[in-house]
């Protein structure tokens, strides 16, 4: 039986518990240790976590271009998902996170829980950094761009038909990472201050 079959079994014969927002979810589950499967459903795409003991130790992305799991389906999450979430027996939950295991933590935060508490340093500097993607000095339309620190997912959009896309985000350093239709993924050190607020990359 596929992964996808077996939790579409799975929830078939589980409770609902309601609908919530990526960081709803995570404090919920937290706090009560849970074990359970969480869906989130838009357009034609796809995302299954599960949660093992109140933390996220797999994914999956279902979309029309195929499907991914663990690390890589979790870099694509983009916070703003709405999440059904089923309570689901422990055992059940882990033969699921056995063909979809996160194995970087981090990325699951990406949703900005970690960063919301700072933007209100002004201190740091807050500004909009404009990224346009190349390749062979021609623009890239419909390549994700995402920005991470520390390892962290911070956010992450998709570049529009001129190649470009904008972020709202704190000064300092980043990694930027792109993945182009191909699914191949490429990573640039960037500082982002006043002076540094335009940056193109070639892929």
């Amino acid at each position: 039986m596929k992964i996808q079959e077996l939790i579409g079994t799975l929830l078939a014969g589980s409770t609902r518990l309601g609908t919530f927002t990526l960081s709803e979810m995570l404090r919920l589950t937290q706090s009560k240790s849970m074990n359970g499967i969480a869906v989130s459903r838009f357009n034609d795409r796809e995302f299954d976590l599960a949660i093992l003991e109140g933390e996220p130790e797999g994914a999956i992305l279902i979309e029309e271009k195929g499907t991914l799991y663990g690390d890589k389906a979790v870099m694509l999450l983009t916070g703003t998902e709405k999440f059904d979430l089923y309570e689901v027996k422990q055992d059940l939950v882990e033969a699921v996170v056995m063909g979809c295991r996160i194995l970087e933590k981090g990325h699951i935060r990406k949703s900005g829980m970690d960063m919301i508490p700072e933007i209100g340093r002004k201190s740091d500097g807050l500004g909009v950094l404009s990224v346009a993607v190349q390749r062979n000095g021609e623009p890239q339309n419909g390549v994700r761009v995402s920005i991470r620190k520390e390892g962290q997912m911070i956010t992450n959009d998709i570049t529009t038909d001129n190649g470009t896309v904008d972020f709202k985000l704190l000064y300092g350093k980043y990694d930027c990472v792109v993945q182009d239709r191909a699914m191949m993924i490429s990573t640039f050190h960037i500082i982002f201050d006043i002076a540094h607020s335009r940056i193109t990359l070639e892929i």
